[in-house]
């Protein structure tokens, strides 16, 4: 699972440095492939998310046939198998290589709640404590950006009322081995499942703004600010749970701000 992780690291990497405006998803979609590959990933463990723009916004889109286009962002979730075993990333990086305020105010809040995540991603704690850390994450930051409507004690009330659902409407991760999402029970006797070591898991939060959100029974509709309209952001890595806490196994794939847009700034 090592190997898996880092043939496709590696290939996300090489994504990063190919990306430029008028590319279509596709060709971003075979390089990945071909780029695992290359070093001995010649399988998938699913097929490939490349997702330009609003295509960013669909969960589980593969049509992958969109030119990307300068000033949007683009979502890559691929993985390649090593030996029978999968790996599962997300990358989300900007096509003509650098954020734009809005886009990178979005994308460090996705960025500090895999963190907060991955913090809970230990022995001991249970299956559920990663997913509530994202979400308590990503709702105070969606009420600081104007996205959410708050004010003093907001994010208690809207994570209650899973007002954070419109914008993260998936669970933080799965488990992760021989499948990408391999058998396993998320709960015992009505218990979340502890963490142990050996246990492999997902930790993908992610934010998808769309243009407009209805308004709950009795509320009045709260405009969604148009800068962060249309952006689609997941990050994902595939987290190994040890005796001292974790291990990040895709760690080789560039993740923060500056990480990425130096590896896009080479060649360019």
């Amino acid at each position: 699972m090592r190997k898996a992780a880092r043939i496709s690291a590696a290939a996300h990497r090489r994504l990063m440095t190919l990306c430029r405006p008028g590319i279509a998803e596709s060709d971003l979609e075979a390089a990945f492939v071909h780029a695992c590959a290359q070093r001995g990933g010649r399988f998938q463990a699913y097929s490939p998310i490349v997702g330009g723009g609003a295509n960013a916004c669909v969960l589980h889109y593969v049509d992958n046939g969109a030119r990307l286009r300068d000033g949007d962002l683009v979502l890559i979730d691929a993985g390649c198998e090593y030996q029978g075993y999968a790996s599962d990333i997300t990358r989300t990086f900007p096509v003509n290589g650098r954020f734009s305020p809005p886009q990178r105010e979005l994308y460090e809040l996705v960025l500090e709640a895999q963190q907060a995540a991955i913090r809970k991603a230990v022995p001991g704690n249970r299956w559920n404590e990663p997913h509530d850390a994202a979400v308590r994450t990503l709702t105070k930051g969606l009420v600081r950006l104007g996205i959410l409507p708050g004010g003093r004690g907001a994010t208690n009330r809207l994570i209650k009322t899973e007002n954070y659902k419109p914008f993260y409407m998936h669970r933080t991760g799965h488990w992760l081995g021989m499948d990408v999402h391999d058998v396993g029970e998320y709960k015992v006797a009505d218990q979340w499942r502890l963490l142990e070591p050996g246990m492999v898991l997902t930790v993908e939060p992610g934010l998808y703004i769309p243009d407009a959100v209805a308004a709950a029974e009795g509320e009045q509709a709260h405009p969604i600010p148009e800068p962060y309209r249309h952006i689609g952001i997941r990050i994902e890595d595939d987290v190994l749970i040890t005796e001292a806490g974790n291990e990040i196994l895709s760690a080789d794939a560039p993740k923060t701000v500056a990480e990425i847009e130096a590896v896009m700034g080479v060649d360019r």
